[in-house]
């Protein structure tokens, strides 16, 4: 018999048809399974049929692996798929999210909510194309990106992850698919997967749907809105990425009017795939289905039952496969699950593997490692935290602005927790999920731009936490305190209250009181800015979450570019006002949406 599916020349829907038509159950349940690398290795690749492996944030073969080394591991996943009988071979999946972030000495950009400052899709669709290489350098085929949310309230701890709360820049950003997977022919149907080449990845819009608008900005929350607003305001982004191919799309842990997502039939099934079209698979988050009934993973049978039948394709398990497995085989061969739910699974997640042309190219083009973290690629990262920075003041009086900075000032003061910190600098899901502090990858703080850029002949003092001491007979041009939040991820980034962490308002206020002050926050959302603090600054720059090239910061501050940023998000005066965004309710913001300074 003919192996239409092996033929690289032969219609990927012939492909996919011949393929599933030589599958057992068991090879079909397997292709719908995606586990922890932890938990895998060649042989359970090969001997359960897995479809895909994942590193969840923070994952990695060992501590400061570089992109050979992952390449290395998921190359042994692969030759595990393609001992198979019919050698299927898998899609290793990482949260490639503002950059391929997991892997030490990878170029890390700014977080999603300051590329929704620059306003500038092009930009980010380079991104896009730069951590497509950086990710296939390391092995990996499927980033899970872009974040499509809209986030409305910035006590969400995903608030960062979002481009805006406004829905039209949200869309424009959604040119991230396009740099990672590759510019569609034209007259590619919408709704169908596409990836270019080998120097690309599958993308994941996520998180369907309205993940950004749960009550109170609790992460994982419920999120209550009319159908209407809710395709309007949370699901217009995916049109953007459905007519762009994107192959994948990732199921939001959240709730719509108390319903869970992952259980939601009306909306994976006959909205996302029927009435959009959307041809690619649906996948799981992480531990979805464990999350669906309390305590923590009971009700599991019941759960592989709701969320297959409401259009999960592909399920992120990512530990307890063995069970999952063996009670999904159980869930089918009494009917529970139909075999027509299986197949149309099966069919979408093959449809984009022939689509990745991982059938023909399985294992790691080792020509793309030089580029890694190249020079060229940093530059861009550099330009994107340029474009990112928003300046919120200049001078107490309109005529006696601080910026530019003065490059030959005799002595300047560098303070603050996070003006000599690249894991602050970077946040959460970089290197490690939750992110952590101090020299976690390479790259340059600010107190390094800082040194880099200025006079030869300038002093310049750093202290991490200065006191009334650190002033005596010191005579300061002026001073550059970074202040910010530490990093976290998800719920552990959920935060009521939005104050400065660390203490920073009042350590802002010990230096500005003596020397004349630029103050800068690196920070993932709007948070409490004091009347106080703000009189006593002279300058006040938003530098959100930049990354790793913290010269896009000197290139600004000290003159070289322009201010160019605008507010993402509507900049609230106290948490008692939110939610507020500008299309409903932004009476009285500190700074409205759009805000932003030139100097």
């Amino acid at each position: 018999m003919e192996c239409i599916y092996k033929d690289p020349n032969a219609p990927i829907e012939a492909r996919v048809k011949d393929l599933l038509s030589r599958m057992t159950l068991l090879e079909k349940i397997g292709q719908m399974t995606q586990i922890e690398r932890r938990v895998a290795t060649p042989a359970a690749v090969k001997d359960r049929f897995i479809g895909s492996v994942l590193s969840g944030g923070g994952s990695k073969p060992f501590d400061n692996a570089k992109s050979a080394d992952w390449a290395d591991m998921i190359d042994g996943f692969q030759k595990g798929a393609l001992e198979t009988r019919l050698g299927i071979p898998i899609i290793y999946g990482v949260d490639a999210v503002h950059g391929n972030n997991n892997v030490y000495g990878t170029t890390i950009f700014p977080h999603n909510i300051g590329l929704g400052a620059t306003r500038d899709a092009d930009l980010v669709r380079k991104i896009g194309e730069v951590t497509a290489l950086e990710v296939r350098a390391s092995g990996a085929h499927y980033s899970f990106a872009p974040c499509v949310a809209v986030s409305r309230d910035p006590r969400w701890g995903r608030c960062y992850e979002s481009y805006s709360e406004n829905t039209e820049i949200v869309r424009k950003m959604t040119s991230l698919v396009t740099g990672l997977q590759g510019q569609p022919p034209e007259g590619h149907p919408k709704g169908y997967p596409f990836l270019a080449g080998r120097k690309n990845v599958l993308a994941s819009a996520k998180h369907f749907v309205g993940d950004g608008g749960t009550e109170n900005g609790i992460n994982e929350g419920n999120t209550i809105t009319s159908y209407d607003d809710l395709e309007r305001i949370h699901m217009a982004p995916y049109l953007d990425c459905l007519s762009q191919g994107v192959c994948t799309v990732m199921a939001s842990y959240s709730s719509w009017n108390g319903r869970k997502l992952h259980t939601n039939h009306f909306l994976i099934t006959e909205v996302l795939k029927n009435k959009l079209g959307f041809m690619g698979f649906v996948i799981s988050d992480w531990e979805a289905l464990d999350r669906l009934f309390a305590p923590h993973g009971s009700n599991y049978r019941q759960s592989i039952l709701l969320s297959v039948n409401a259009g999960i394709d592909m399920v992120m398990v990512p530990f307890r496969y063995e069970l999952f497995l063996e009670e999904f085989l159980a869930l089918v061969e009494s009917g529970e699950i139909p075999m027509s739910r299986i197949d149309d699974a099966v069919e979408r997640i093959l449809r984009v593997k022939f689509v990745s042309g991982v059938f023909e190219y399985p294992l790691t083009d080792r020509s793309l490692l030089d580029v890694v973290g190249c020079k060229a690629h940093r530059e861009l990262a550099r330009e994107a935290v340029r474009k990112s920075l928003v300046l919120l003041k200049n001078g107490k009086e309109q005529k006696r602005t601080l910026l530019p900075l003065d490059k030959k000032a005799k002595r300047i003061l560098v303070a603050g927790t996070h003006a000599d910190n690249l894991g602050y600098q970077c946040g959460g899901w970089t290197i490690t999920w939750e992110g952590t502090t101090g020299r976690i990858t390479e790259g340059t703080t600010i107190l390094d731009a800082i040194k880099e850029v200025v006079d030869n002949e300038t002093e310049v003092v750093y202290e991490l936490n200065p006191t009334p001491e650190t002033f005596s007979g010191q005579d300061f041009s002026y001073a550059i305190v970074a202040v910010g939040e530490a990093p976290y991820v998800e719920s552990g980034g959920d935060d009521p209250e939005l104050k400065i962490p660390f203490n920073g308002t009042e350590l802002v206020k010990i230096v500005a009181d003596r020397v004349p002050t630029l103050a800068i926050l690196v920070t993932g959302r709007p948070l409490v800015l004091e009347p106080s603090l703000l009189e006593k600054i002279e300058a006040l720059v938003v530098a959100w979450l930049p990354g790793t090239e913290g010269r896009g910061i000197t290139d600004v501050i000290f003159g070289d570019y322009a201010f160019h940023g605008r507010l993402p998000m509507t900049w609230f005066r106290t948490v008692d006002q939110l939610p507020v965004h500008a299309e409903g309710n932004s009476t009285d913001p500190l700074f409205p949406f759009g805000f932003g300074l030139t100097c």
